[in-house]
Formats: C-alpha cells, structure tokens, sequence
C-alpha cells in the first residue's frame, strides 16, 4: 500500500521540527492534506519560508520560530502536541568537518533538548531522524539495522548518539522512540544552493546553467537514493504503528537499490535534456575524494516492511523524474 493510499483513522497533534526544512516541509504538507493540526519549530538557519509558503495560513498550521538548542522552545513547542516527528539538524558531514562543535551543539543537545521536552509534556511518541552515516566503516552488504560499524566523520558521531539517547529514554522513562536512518533523501523542497547543497540538486542546478559537475572520486561511489514521498511515508508509518514490537528500535528508510554516481548524472543527463537539448553534450569531470565518505551504501528496508508496512513506491528512476520536473518548473520561475 502507497503513501496515496495510507488510511488515517485518527486526526493527530504533531509537533515537526524543522518543519521548514526540507523533508519537514513535505511530512508537514501532507499531514495537513490530511487533516491534521501541525506545528512547526524551526529557526531558519537551513530551513526557508519558501518551503512553507503554501500552508503557512492553514487553519491548523502553527510556525514557531525557535531554536531546539534553547530548551525552553523546545518544551512550549511540544505544549499540547501528540506527537513529535524531529527533523531539526544539522546535516552535511563536510559542514560537520568544517565546524563540529555547531552540528554537536544542534544534533546532540538539541535532540536530548527535544527528548526532555517530550518526557515532561507526555507526548506519546517521538520518531527522529537517523542517518545511515551511523553505519560508518562496516563494510557489510546490504546494510542491516544490526550491525554498524565505526562513524568516520562528526556528523555520523552525532546521529548514533542520537539513537543511544532515544533508547535510555524509551528504557528510563518510558518514552516511545522510533529511529528512521534516512538513506540520501532527494526530491522537492531540497536547497540546490549552498556549500553543503547534497549531489542531486547540485548537479541539476549545474546542469541547468549548462555548467560541468564534479564528482568526487572515480564515479563509482554507490548510494541508496530515497525519494521524499517514501521518506514521509515511513514517518507516517512510524508515528500510527500500534505494535509494541515495532516501537522503540530504528529502521532503514531506502529503496533497497544502490546507483554509482556515474549513473546517478547519466540519468540526470537523460531527464532534464528533455527540458533542453544542450545538456546531452555536458560532460562531467572528476576530483579528489571527499573525507568522511562511505564508498558504498545499500539499505536492507526487510525490517521497516515487516514492523511499520512500509512499502515504498519510488524508485530512483521515477522518484528523479519527479524531482527533476520540480527542479526545472522552480529553477524557470526563479523560485528557488
């Protein structure tokens, strides 16, 4: 069953941090088509008003600029709310290279902040955003919720303390937790600009203004790309799941299939020169490879299917497809 088909019997209170932000802004869209009240903590430093221009005057839409580092916030934000969906981070484990006191200081007392705050108001469930970053080292494929190996960047060191914190406070207090590792989530909504842009919206805006893409190494870097749509769908999944088996643990949220990122641009190419016939003949060029890099990454989602229902529906191809429509309609506009 699809996202599209997902029944809701209940109407939720859910509190989204970094509602703003780019998958927070499409788990609070479609919470919100689906009769929902949401509130939305975010303090803009990655997240955009763009991104929730087009409900941000939705009767039950709620935006609270705050920072989760500020544990005030983060209570009043949670005053009321059912539900806690956590995407506010910092992500980019360059940024995290660069500057890992700021990405510890946000993913690390940030999230513990947003776990307080959960306990005292009696929310009833707080799913967060994990990373495959915690898989680190470990060379096993594909990658099994069980078996992680040594985080090699700041970043990676955040998000497992993350899912250490979420397990003493489910085991302490009491607090249901779910874990979703996002596998390099794209699609509508992600920033193409920036230092720390992720490589898919990256390439297409280069792409776009007829510019060469660099890819870091050889091409053969592997990755799990994971279309937004099957990202909100594992969180609404996780936030309605009744069975006690399936709470309190985390879980890979992928596709199950891994593309190089010399496919990766090869499909880029193909799409958006449908739009424009002179990106056929760009060629791309290839740099030094980037510290802290996994060299390859494939989910095993056997558990998500088994314990949440998850059952994604995109796959890279067509969830591309849909983004590079999106990035080409805004890119025209000039609204991103």
């Amino acid at each position: 069953m699809s996202l599209k088909n997902l029944a809701f019997s209940n109407k939720y209170n859910v509190l989204v941090t970094g509602g703003a932000g780019f998958i927070g802004s499409n788990i609070c869209k479609w919470l919100l088509n689906n009769g929902n009240k949401v509130r939305c903590l975010d303090n803009f430093a990655t997240g955009k008003k763009d991104n929730i221009n087009d409900f941000i005057n939705h009767p039950n839409f709620t935006l609270l600029e705050g920072d989760i580092r500020d544990l005030d916030d983060c209570k009043k934000s949670c005053e009321g709310a059912d539900y806690v969906l956590h995407q506010a981070a910092l992500g980019s484990v360059p940024r995290s290279i660069n500057d890992p006191i700021t990405t510890n200081e946000v993913n690390v007392s940030g999230f513990l902040n947003m776990l307080v705050a959960s306990r005292e108001e009696k929310i009833k469930r707080f799913v967060y955003a994990a990373s495959s970053s915690t898989y680190g080292d470990s060379e096993s494929m594909p990658k099994v919720e069980e078996v992680i190996g040594k985080p090699l960047s700041p970043y990676a060191i955040t998000k497992y303390v993350n899912e250490l914190y979420a397990e003493i406070f489910a085991k302490t207090y009491g607090l249901e937790t779910i874990g979703l590792r996002y596998f390099n989530v794209f699609g509508r909504n992600q920033d193409p600009n920036g230092a720390y842009a992720a490589v898919i919206p990256k390439f297409v805006i280069q792409l776009v203004n007829h510019e060469t893409p660099t890819i870091n190494g050889d091409g053969s870097f592997s990755r799990d790309f994971t279309y937004i749509d099957n990202v909100v769908e594992a969180n609404i999944r996780s936030l309605i799941v009744k069975d006690s088996e399936a709470i309190n643990t985390v879980y890979n949220v992928a596709y199950g299939e891994r593309t190089t990122l010399n496919e990766l641009v090869k499909l880029l190419i193909e799409y958006l020169s449908k739009f424009d016939d002179y990106i056929k003949s760009i060629n791309v060029k290839y740099g030094a490879k980037r510290a802290g890099d996994v060299p390859h990454s494939l989910a095993s989602i056997e558990k998500a299917k088994n314990f949440l229902g998850y059952t994604p529906e995109y796959d890279i191809k067509t969830g591309l497809q849909e983004a590079v429509e999106w990035y080409w309609e805004n890119l025209k506009n000039d609204t991103i």
